[in-house]
C-alpha cells in the first residue's frame, strides 16, 4: 500500500525531493538495480489531462540503487509552466521483471507565484 504524502510546489522554483525505500525488519534500503519509475501529477484522478510527468527515463526520477533512493527534480522552467491549484500524483517503482510497486500518492498544492522576473 502507497503512503500519502502530500507537498506544495512553488511556480517557478526548483523542487527536489528523496525518497527511500526500505523493507525487513530491520528497515534495510531495498537495491533497485534494474528498476525503473515513474509520477505523474493531474487535477484528479479521473482527468486526461497531464500537468507534469516525471519519470526515470526523462531524468525527472534519478535513482540511486544501493541506497534505496529516488530523488524527484522538476526545474524552474517544468514548475512555471504549472497553473496554480491542487494536483494528485501516485509514485510507482517498477523493477527489471515488470513488477509494479505503488509508493507514494496523495496532493500536491501549487501556489500562485507573486514575484515573477
Amino acid at each position: 500500500m502507497a503512503a500519502t504524502v502530500n507537498w506544495t510546489l512553488y511556480q517557478g522554483a526548483t523542487f527536489s525531493r528523496n525518497i527511500t525505500w526500505k523493507t525487513g525488519t530491520p528497515k534495510v534500503p531495498v537495491n533497485l538495480t534494474g528498476y525503473s519509475a515513474a509520477m505523474q501529477l493531474r487535477p484528479s484522478a479521473s482527468s486526461k489531462s497531464v500537468a507534469l510527468s516525471l519519470t526515470s527515463s526523462n531524468g525527472g526520477i534519478v535513482i540511486t540503487p544501493l541506497t534505496g533512493t529516488f530523488t524527484l527534480n522538476v526545474s524552474a522552467t517544468q514548475s512555471s509552466a504549472i497553473p496554480a491549484g491542487r494536483y494528485v500524483y501516485d509514485f510507482k517503482a517498477t523493477s527489471g521483471s515488470g513488477q509494479v510497486t505503488p509508493l507514494l500518492s496523495g496532493s500536491i498544492t501549487v501556489p500562485e507565484r507573486v514575484t515573477r522576473p
